[in-house]
């Protein structure tokens, strides 16, 4: 079949060469060796494309798939082949991905339902490369694939931060979130392209992101999925969620402008219209049209020009306009826009045209921009209206007025707005500015050092730097007389020849925002605003996407919930466990010997729950006691217990609001062994009765002792009773470092042996119940943490817990 097709071939050349020039003979003989290269090209296998075998999983396809594509895609391959290849790549994924494409190529051989992928022997490759090209439509490096240049539009997140966000308080932006690998931004292509190119010459700005170079730009957004179309305006964000149609993008872009940026003005409201210039101080704009709907481009150019002028629009198919349109002759077949200034009777300006084009609009807005005589009413107006002195030739010159907003200035306002409509100097502009709104700027430009308000004064400045640093000089005093109007002409005309004559220089202050009280309305509307775009996303948003936020709001939820019926059922029983039945010191007592808990109780309950420290609660109460929990033990005899217990109750009530101090109380009749081992550990411990001479030959006696003992950390901190009643046949110390844990000696012992009559037990008695006088201020202390610790190996073993016998 080979040698067949051989001499096929030779007979074409020779008769190419018999009949046909040389040129045209060798074209014929590149087409049939092409020919033949392609009949001869075997058919490809996904497979062997992708490199994996046939049992690989789905994962280990869309992996391999992954890496590949990024290797051959033609803007990062400059390989001559890398185009067809990527295709290849794409096409046996789109195979290998699906189970049913997959199933039919195992069985019987095909690329797709039709025909095998390697087509060459039912056709030309050509035809196939074609469809191919067609269907993926991906935007290759090339002058051929590219029809659209998104480069023109890409953003990256500088340009974003700087460039967009501030510009998005004049247009408002269309972005498109795309990525190399975005199959569904090919079908949105062609209706991106053109919104683009209506929107662009509306004035909306454009731009692109694509993810795989500016993910961050992504996040910064919130566009996690491609392709994605967003708005932003006023530096917030606003996300598409309709199907992408020309109608629902320009809808979408309407819908991103406030709401209230143009009115619409009839025959009944046109005056209270046009004579609100004085208050909002800015010139008005009305727009004569036939459409119903205000147009777009008039919206826009409303947005880019909403800190300098008032829009309203005028619908000439309405009856309720046809007085308008007679007052000031309009003409009905092409769309009109007229500015008012001071005067609302005749328009100071006039554009008409049927094509009505941004940049017309804009040249006409830019050139109306202010009124004839504008109030100073915040510093960027002044700004504007009196810019910096920059070159020579192009010095401006502010008149300005110093007035008040009485009745009895209107005529020489008045007057003033009449000299400065008559003005025709380029170089000179006229401002006025009431004296009780902008006191600071007024007392310097008048030199007024008393705060009673002074007569109107006309005052010629010139401004030199951004800090403030201005030459002026006070002209006449302005009443709107006639000459009052000749003497500031005649300065003007002097300073026209002599800018010298501004003799006077100061620093001006900052002008105060007389508009800073409308902030509450304007936020407001802010607040209205966010909370519309709030809900249109939760009803427009992925449930996916929703999902952690949801997550996060009901967890939020139920665990205040919780605890708010936790904390009722609390309040419940402690209702019912608040009855009083005793005193304090008797309550103190019942809890010792009933109860086995250590979580300390509020304040509000009138009582002290005291547990006892025993074998059975040693390795609660003390030695697994949680971290950063203290026990507070109380140590007494059996014969001391019923005293020291209520007096031990009424020092440490006020503390027992804390939830990490535990209150316990131990026998010292049945634990004397383990308090001996105990104090053996700490410190200083021989000095507690050194001076006692006795202190070898007695026992200890630790009543009235109290420790706070710190399980986790192994430390305590010891509290030494003091006796501070009368001086009965015993003497007492009241060294104030007998309550400082341990610092000091205490000799508060009995050093006389017990007596049997009443008055010595009554002694007795007494001495034991002052023991905790000072237990108050200790636990202050305590909670402080300003008491020494003292620091153990180890607690005390269980076999040191055995009852004396």
């Amino acid at each position: 079949m080979n040698g067949d097709r051989s001499s096929d071939v030779l007979k074409v050349t020779v008769m190419a060469r018999s009949k046909l020039s040389l040129p045209l003979a060798i074209v014929a003989v590149l087409h049939v060796l092409l020919a033949g290269l392609v009949y001869a090209e075997p058919e490809m296998d996904p497979y062997k494309i992708l490199g994996v075998t046939k049992r690989a999983s789905q994962a280990e396809i869309k992996k391999v798939y992954k890496r590949l594509a990024k290797e051959w895609h033609p803007d990062k391959n400059k390989d001559p082949g890398a185009e067809d290849m990527f295709i290849k790549i794409t096409k046996s994924y789109e195979i290998l991905s699906n189970e049913e494409k997959r199933a039919n190529y195992d069985r019987y051989g095909q690329m797709d339902d039709t025909q095998p992928y390697g087509n060459a022997h039912y056709g030309h490759r050509h035809d196939s490369f074609y469809f191919d090209e067609s269907f993926f439509n991906f935007p290759f490096n090339s002058k051929n694939h590219r029809d659209f240049a998104d480069s023109k539009y890409t953003l990256h997140f500088n340009q974003y931060v700087n460039d967009v966000v501030p510009d998005s308080y004049k247009r408002p932006y269309l972005i498109k979130i795309t990525s190399d690998w975005c199959f569904s931004c090919i079908h949105i292509e062609p209706v991106w392209k053109e919104v683009v190119q209506e929107m662009e010459s509306l004035g909306v700005g454009v731009g692109v992101v694509d993810v795989g170079y500016e993910r961050r730009l992504a996040n910064h957004l919130g566009a996690h999925r491609t392709p994605s179309i967003l708005g932003v305006i006023n530096g917030k964000v606003t996300f598409f969620h309709y199907a992408v149609a020309k109608e629902h993008l320009r809808q979408f872009v309407e819908d991103l402008l406030p709401q209230r940026l143009v009115e619409r003005v009839t025959d009944k409201n046109d005056l209270q219209f046009l004579n609100s210039w004085h208050e909002l101080n800015k010139p008005h704009v009305l727009l004569f049209d036939q459409v119903p709907a205000v147009p777009l481009l008039y919206k826009l150019a409303a947005f880019a020009y909403k800190d300098y002028l008032q829009f309203g629009y005028v619908d000439q198919g309405l009856s309720e306009t046809a007085n308008l349109q007679k007052q000031f002759n309009i003409n009905t077949y092409a769309p009109t826009m007229l500015v008012f200034k001071e005067n609302i009777d005749k328009p100071a300006d006039i554009i008409q045209a049927k094509g009505m084009k941004k940049q017309i609009i804009d040249e006409f807005m830019s050139n109306n921009k202010f009124l004839l005589a504008p109030r100073l009413v915040n510093q960027k107006l002044f700004d504007e209206l009196c810019p910096v002195k920059q070159f020579h030739r192009r010095r401006k010159y502010c008149v300005l007025l110093i007035t008040g907003d009485e009745e009895i200035f209107s005529f020489g306002n008045q007057a003033f707005l009449s000299f400065a409509s008559a003005n025709t100097r380029e170089v000179v502009r006229f401002a006025y500015v009431y004296q009780r709104l902008q006191q600071p700027l007024c007392d310097i430009l008048t030199q007024n050092k008393d705060t009673v308000q002074s007569q109107p004064q006309v005052v010629i400045l010139e401004r030199r730097n951004a800090a403030g640093k201005a030459f002026f000089k006070p002209v006449t005093a302005w009443n709107g007389s006639e000459e009052d109007k000749q003497c500031l002409q005649e300065e003007l005309e002097r300073l026209q020849k002599d800018p010298s004559i501004l003799i006077h220089d100061a620093m001006l202050p900052e002008l105060n925002n007389e508009f800073a009280s409308m902030f509450v309305i304007r936020w407001i509307y802010a607040s209205y605003d966010y909370l519309s775009e709030v809900i249109d996303d939760i009803l427009h948003n992925n449930w996916r996407e929703m999902m952690p936020l949801l997550s996060l709001i009901f967890s939020a939820l139920f665990i205040l919930f919780g605890t708010v019926v936790i904390q009722a059922f609390s309040d419940s029983s402690d209702d019912k466990q608040t009855k009083p039945k005793a005193k304090d010191g008797t309550k103190a007592e019942n809890g010792s010997s009933g109860s086995s808990s250590t979580s300390s109780r509020p304040p509000k309950k009138n009582f002290v729950e005291v547990t006892e420290l025993t074998d059975i609660t040693y390795l609660s109460n003390l030695v697994k006691l949680r971290p950063g929990h203290m026990n507070i033990v109380l140590v007494l005899t059996d014969a001391s217990k019923n005293i020291l217990l209520s007096k031990f109750a009424k020092e440490v009530y006020s503390f027992t609001g804390s939830l990490t101090l535990h209150f316990s109380f131990l026998n010292l009749d049945k634990h004397s062994e383990w308090m001996n081992t105990l104090l053996e550990y700490t410190q200083d411990t021989m000095q507690i009765d050194a001076d006692d001479d006795e202190g070898a030959n007695r026992k200890m006696d630790y009543t009235g002792y109290v420790l706070a003992l710190n399980g986790h950390k192994k430390y305590l901190c010891l509290f030494k009773p003091v006796y501070t009643g009368e001086d009965l046949d015993s003497k007492s110390s009241e060294d104030e470092g007998a309550a400082s844990c341990g610092r000091s000696r205490s000799s508060s012992r009995d050093d006389h042996p017990p007596r049997k009559s009443n008055r010595a037990r009554s002694i007795s008695t007494l001495q034991i119940h002052h023991k905790l006088d000072r237990l108050g201020l200790w636990m202050e202390r305590l909670m402080e943490g300003t008491l020494p610790r003292y620091y153990i190996p180890a607690w005390p073993g269980l076999d040191k817990i055995t009852p004396n016998k």
